[in-house]
């Protein structure tokens, strides 16, 4: 099924729904910058297993643009609900990357009946920290004036990806491509960047969330260090902890054959009793 926009609350959203009603149903949410495509890899193994979802957030990817200088998290919450009830969503299985999982905790908060197991990947849910806060403010700052270019670009390249992929020539062509993608995005994201980097805090909601979920952590994710992670698999109820060694920011493109069928796996059985381990990259010196 070819995607489609949907009018949410005073928003419209570009969706990809591969649109079997008779499968389960895993909702993806994306990172800041990467956009629903970032789990194309995952649609074409999940085929034929679930039903899969896609939206992109209001002022991102295909989404209509931002109309308030800056996009919270609750903001965005409210309209992946009002999409999930639009579509008349149940027993959904979440998978959330970076500030989806800022999204995707607040939504589960909101209705945990709907969800039945969720994934996380570089994300962390906890406010950012003065020190860093400040580093990133100048960052969106040059990035909507400037663009995504020179060391901007570098700087969010370094953000997204583990300094172990950016350095493997394997990775050459998913990096150029994500590259390329980056350096085209629009001036116009500021009030995204802006309601990433000035989140509040979601850590009270996690006690309340007892929906089954498995943390990927990345060893070398500088904006979600494996101390939030960790922070995180604590206050869950129910949360297993993988730790990706020479991996970073973003699990399901650096390594998309370890998390992929961790993933799968997971969603047809959210089991929590092994409470942590850790899984080595491949061919990686």
């Amino acid at each position: 099924m070819p995607g489609r926009e949907i009018e949410v609350r005073d928003a419209v959203l570009w969706v990809e729904d591969t649109g079997e009603s008779d499968l389960p149903v895993v909702l993806c949410l994306h990172s800041l910058f990467l956009d629903g495509r970032m789990f194309d890899a995952f649609v074409d193994a999940a085929a034929g297993r679930y039903r899969v979802v896609r939206p992109d957030f209001r002022g991102q990817g295909r989404s209509a643009a931002a109309t308030t200088p800056l996009i919270d998290m609750e903001t965005c919450a409210a309209d992946i609900d009002a999409l999930v009830r639009n579509l008349n969503l149940e027993s959904i299985n979440l998978l959330m990357q970076s500030m989806g999982g800022d999204v995707g905790f607040r939504l589960m908060a909101m209705a945990p009946e709907r969800f039945r197991a969720a994934v996380t990947m570089g994300s962390s849910v906890r406010n950012e920290p003065a020190d860093q806060l400040e580093q990133f403010r100048k960052w969106v700052d040059d990035a909507s004036k400037g663009g995504f270019v020179g060391d901007t670009l570098e700087m969010t390249m370094a953000i997204m990806f583990g300094e172990t992929t950016r350095n493997d020539p394997s990775q050459g062509e998913m990096l150029a491509l994500w590259r390329s993608r980056i350096a085209s995005l629009p001036t116009s994201l500021r009030p995204a960047m802006s309601g990433v980097i000035e989140r509040g805090s979601a850590l009270p909601l996690l006690p309340s969330i007892e929906v089954p979920t498995l943390i990927f952590s990345g060893e070398e994710d500088l904006p979600r260090p494996p101390a939030w992670s960790d922070e995180m698999a604590e206050a869950l109820p129910n949360a297993k902890l993988v730790r990706l060694l020479k991996v970073g920011h973003s699990p399901i493109l650096e390594v998309p054959d370890i998390v992929i069928p961790l993933i799968l796996d997971f969603f047809e059985n959210p089991d929590v009793s092994t409470k942590y381990e850790e899984r080595e990259r491949a061919g990686v010196s």
